[in-house]
């Protein structure tokens, strides 16, 4: 006999042919179930048990069950391609953020046009009920099943066990861990979205597979939401609302190098300026260092053993540079100009360095994934005393950014030490408790995101969440016990003697091409007042008016305002909804009546007509305007 717990609750079964579901179904626990958590192993609610222990239903509804929910809803998408598509062979097929995927080697090729269709098939599978079974195999008998499949038989090669796991669900079979759904018919609440080529385990070399997207959700209604979240996101591509609004373009003569046009410029300036300001308010200075080092320096730095396949390389009289891909190494170089002393100490040198590194076409992004951006960073070097207070400015620097200035919510990780990583067990672990120390004592809610840290330290990443619910990963604060002892970097102690500082590695937008991407999504290109790249269109009535609207031009260039003018042969009604569409804040209509009394028509991009103001009062108006560089 076997017994199963389940908090207060225990149920006894027979051992010879009892399954999770069984155990469920006696606790009664099995009405939602899809699978099961076992001695704190999630499993397939078929799975014939031998001995007793701790059970808990996994239901559509947990994380854990909308995993199995998206990953089962990959296998019906793959099964109903087969079907449709037969002899294809299938890649991998994970659940993903929000959805899943599956690459696909199909017989002939499919289209977004296709998605419809294979869709149909999927929910004519699930309405069928088809049972999803668990097997195991030795990798002999795998490798034989599979014989046909290039993409299985690779990746059964390349697994270190005895045997592997197959599920299977009608005429489609694949290679999986698992656990999955017991039959097809729990899976409702799907979609499929869109497709994209995606090279055979993320290399050029290999063939270009089709990977179809889809999203999956434990209720209608939530996948109702999501999908109208993924339509509100489309309206706010950067891609699209940076063409629409003039602020920056993409060249095939230079794939992941963004060309900024004036307005995009003006933005990026914007953000400079506030960058600058807050730097010089909290301490920093100011260094720029060169775009191409030798190669040496980046085998010192540790970034050629763990980082090189990023990078680009050039030679110069027959020697071997690098071009920048981090800014670390040139800020060591310019702390080493000088002997330091405690005094000097925590020392902040900040740079907005130009950075290039190498991203394969396929994962290039607008101004979300780039080969050359701007990185905002600080390298400060510290006292191993003063990194608690250290990491609790910095963190105070990025509450007013994200929250006060920009309004984002957001959350925070702790990343600790990579497999790859350099330096002593006693360097990590007392980094990783530095940095744990000042979230704590901060009461910073954080998560740990266990092994991902830099090569060369722990760090703390901030994860901002947008107006529709998106997170992004900007900010990151990185400990580094490891780089001013490679360089021989140096201060002298208030004893007198040579010690080796604590390098913080620190950014706040990240890069601030991205950032402007993140910015041009959030706020849908209608950027606050301070930020615009135009804050005030002119726009006269007739031809008669333009004197006076280059009168108001040249006085909002003297009070700091970026204008332009409408002096286009164009119908009032027309410019008026041109500038809405530009999504300018402001907009001045001037014509004879204005001209006369030196006013202006006022017009708010949200609020509408405000009606006529004298210069003194929209003067007054703009000067209520939230601004952080005035």
């Amino acid at each position: 006999m076997l017994q199963f717990r389940h908090d207060d609750k225990t149920a006894t079964l027979p051992g010879d042919q009892s399954t999770l579901h069984d155990a469920l179904k006696s606790l009664g626990l099995d009405k939602k179930a899809i699978a099961a958590n076992f001695n704190g192993q999630p499993s397939d609610l078929s799975l014939t048990v031998t001995e007793g222990g701790e059970i808990s239903p996994i239901t559509p509804d947990t994380p854990e069950g909308l995993e199995i929910i998206r990953h089962s809803t990959a296998h019906l998408m793959a099964q109903a391609v087969l079907r449709l598509y037969p002899g294809s062979h299938f890649g991998v097929g994970p659940a993903i953020k929000d959805g899943f995927y599956y690459d696909i080697d199909a017989t002939s090729p499919i289209t977004e046009e296709d998605l419809p269709k294979i869709e149909a098939e999927m929910r004519k599978i699930a309405g069928k009920g088809e049972p999803v079974t668990r097997g195991e195999m030795t990798k002999d008998d795998a490798l034989k099943f599979f014989a046909d499949d290039p993409y299985k038989t690779e990746l059964i090669t390349a697994i270190d066990a005895p045997t592997v796991s197959v599920y299977k669900q009608g005429e489609y079979a694949d290679l999986c861990r698992g656990p999955h759904v017991p039959d097809a018919s729990r899976l409702h609440n799907f979609k499929l979205l869109t497709i994209a080529g995606a090279y055979w385990r993320g290399d050029e070399h290999n063939k270009m597979l089709t990977r179809i997207y889809g999203t999956a959700f434990a209720t209608p209604d939530e996948l109702k939401e999501h999908l109208k979240r993924l339509e509100e996101a489309k309206l706010r591509d950067h891609r699209k609302l940076g063409k629409d609004l003039d602020l920056f373009s993409l060249h095939e003569e230079g794939p992941g190098f963004p060309f900024f046009h004036p307005k995009g410029m003006a933005i990026m300036n914007t953000l400079i300026d506030f960058w600058r300001r807050e730097h010089i308010r909290r301490g920093y200075t100011e260094i720029k260092t060169p775009q191409i080092l030798d190669r040496e320096l980046w085998i010192r730095s540790g970034h050629w053993d763990h980082y090189r396949e990023n990078m680009y390389f050039t030679e110069i009289d027959e020697k071997p540079y690098a071009i920048k891909p981090m800014n670390c190494p040139g800020s060591i170089l310019v702390y080493k100009t000088q002997l330091r002393s405690y005094r000097d100490l925590p020392m902040r040198l900040a740079e907005l360095g130009c950075v290039h590194r190498h991203e394969r076409s396929g994962v290039l992004h607008g101004l979300m994934r780039v080969r050359c951006f701007t990185q905002d960073d600080s390298h400060t070097y510290i006292e191993p005393s003063q990194i608690k207070d250290e990491v609790t400015r910095i963190m105070e620097l990025d509450r007013y950014v994200y929250t006060d200035v920009f309004g984002f919510k957001y959350t925070v990780e702790l990343s600790t030490r990579p497999d790859d990583s350099m330096g002593t067990d006693e360097q990590w672990n007392e980094a990783e408790a530095a940095l744990r120390d000042a979230l704590e004592s901060t009461n910073t809610p954080y998560t740990i995101n266990p092994g991902d840290g830099a090569f060369y330290g722990p760090k703390i990443d901030f994860h901002l969440e947008d107006c529709i619910g998106r997170t992004w990963q900007c900010g990151t604060i990185q400990l580094d016990f490891q780089m001013p002892g490679r360089f021989g970097v140096t201060y002298r102690g208030d004893d007198g003697a040579e010690h080796t500082p604590v390098m913080i590695h620190r950014v706040v937008f990240g890069s601030i091409e991205r950032f402007m991407g993140i910015l041009i999504e959030h706020y849908a290109g209608a950027f606050p007042y301070w930020l615009a790249p135009v804050q005030v269109k002119i726009v006269p009535i007739a031809d008669s008016h333009m004197d006076y609207a280059g009168e108001l031009q040249a006085m909002f260039m003297d009070w700091g305002v970026r204008s332009e003018v409408d002096g286009r042969n164009e119908k009032l009604g027309r410019k008026i909804r041109d500038a809405q569409m530009q999504k300018v804040p402001y907009m001045l209509v001037v014509g004879d009546k204005e001209k006369e009394a030196r006013t202006v028509g006022v017009r708010e991009r949200s609020k509408g007509d405000l009606g006529s103001m004298t210069l003194d009062a929209f003067r007054e108006l703009l000067g209520k305007e939230f601004n952080p560089i005035r």
